[in-house]
């Protein structure tokens, strides 16, 4: 029986940061989980074996990880069986069930935030300077997508992986002259694959999708999620009263969630 895959990248950090990520998805799951590190990540990866997680050792750093792992993605696996994957962020992520056991009706499922792109500052400069205004008042209206979570048969994902590798290699994030000819950091920021992936999804690239709503599907992207609503247990619960399956960004509302991380990490033994 093929299994699920869970894809994830963890360059750059400690054992610490992703604890409660890989301890609160094995509660709920058990299907194979593989990070990208970095080689020199020696300590980081005792650990993950411990755990029984696959590992991509990388000489990449962590700044050019955020984009380089779409690489590393796809060549890993155009050589693996897998039912569904789910590529996701791992420092700023915990799981309250199986990410797999929703029935998702699509090959491929994204999951929408609560703004729309144009009243967001970081997603409309990602995709201003690297699109350019004119593509980017064509989908500025639409939902802000979430590139932090994308789960879907693994044909259908090496599909979607091909084309934001293809769209990260043509189309550069356009820093001001003045930057590009010194050190200096651009205080705009600097280029993001979520602009890629909402040009791609909200430009229908890739057809046979889902998308889902942050207030009734499955994941919570919670930087822009308007009501926070707990159950008895302190899990985070969606507008039809059922636990999201993953909570993404809680870091973002540290004071609303410091209860119930804090709760889920003593019962994980997490320190």
């Amino acid at each position: 029986m093929e299994k699920n895959l869970i894809l994830s990248a963890a360059v750059g950090y400690n054992f610490n940061q992703i604890e409660l990520f890989i301890k609160s998805l094995k509660k709920f799951n058990s299907d194979e989980i593989c990070f990208i590190i970095s080689k020199k990540d020696s300590s980081l990866e005792q650990e993950l074996r411990k755990l029984k997680c696959q590992v991509i050792k990388t000489n990449i750093s962590k700044k050019e990880i955020q984009f380089k792992r779409y690489e590393i993605f796809l060549k890993y696996l155009t050589s693996k069986n897998y039912k569904k994957i789910l590529m996701c962020d791992s420092r700023d992520i915990y799981f309250q069930q199986n990410p797999f056991s929703f029935d998702y009706k699509k090959p491929i499922n994204f999951f929408l935030e609560d703004h729309q792109i144009k009243n967001c500052p970081y997603n409309s400069n990602w995709l201003i300077k690297t699109y350019g205004k004119n593509e980017f008042k064509k989908i500025s209206e639409k939902t802000i997508l979430c590139s932090g979570t994308v789960i879907g048969e693994r044909q259908k994902i090496i599909d979607y992986l091909k084309l934001i590798t293809n769209h990260i290699k043509k189309f550069k994030y356009k820093k001001k002259l003045k930057y590009l000819l010194t050190l200096r950091q651009d205080p705009e920021g600097r280029g993001c694959d979520q602009g890629h992936a909402n040009y791609i999804v909200h430009k229908s690239l890739i057809n046979d999708i889902a998308l889902h709503s942050n207030h009734k599907g499955p994941f919570a992207t919670v930087f822009y999620l308007k009501d926070l609503n707990f159950d008895k247990n302190f899990q985070l619960i969606n507008e039809i009263g059922e636990p999201y399956l993953l909570i993404h960004q809680y870091d973002k509302r540290w004071s609303e969630f410091s209860e119930a991380v804090n709760l889920v990490k003593r019962s994980l033994y997490i320190k």
